[in-house]
């Protein structure tokens, strides 16, 4: 599972993946990422092999991208909470293989409709649309 998050507005992008290789994740980062309205400036990923090739990412979207330091999954603080929240809907141990599509796109609808104290109460989509 690819998971994207802005850090401004917290809305979030989920794709499930059937292969964990640099060339699928980073093609499914580059065609979320192209199909958000706002710019993209800068990128933040782990430090997994998956990520290999984010310098296409980088170079397709004329962003910067930035790996943090190993074992600082503090410096992704945003994306770990996001990932924590999916977990509420797909546990530890989930066989991606057997969830759809459509199941990834309906959690990201409720996570993206959720109000967040952060955002005065505004959902993540509210405050995207007036970014």
């Amino acid at each position: 599972m690819v998971t994207l998050v802005d850090r401004a507005t917290k809305l979030s992008l989920f794709q499930r993946l059937d292969s964990r290789k640099p060339d699928a994740v980073c093609g499914a980062m580059a065609g979320m990422l192209a199909s958000v309205s706002a710019p993209v400036l800068t990128v933040t990923s782990d430090n997994g092999k998956e990520f290999a090739g984010h310098a296409a990412v980088s170079e397709a979207l004329g962003a910067g991208f930035f790996l943090p330091r190993p074992c600082h999954s503090a410096e992704r603080g945003l994306n770990e909470h996001t990932n924590g929240l999916l977990q509420g809907y797909f546990p530890k141990g989930t066989d991606f293989r057997k969830v759809t599509d459509g199941q990834v796109r309906e959690v990201q609808d409720i996570l993206n409709a959720r109000p967040r104290k952060a955002l005065g109460y505004m959902t993540p989509e509210e405050a995207f649309r007036i970014r």
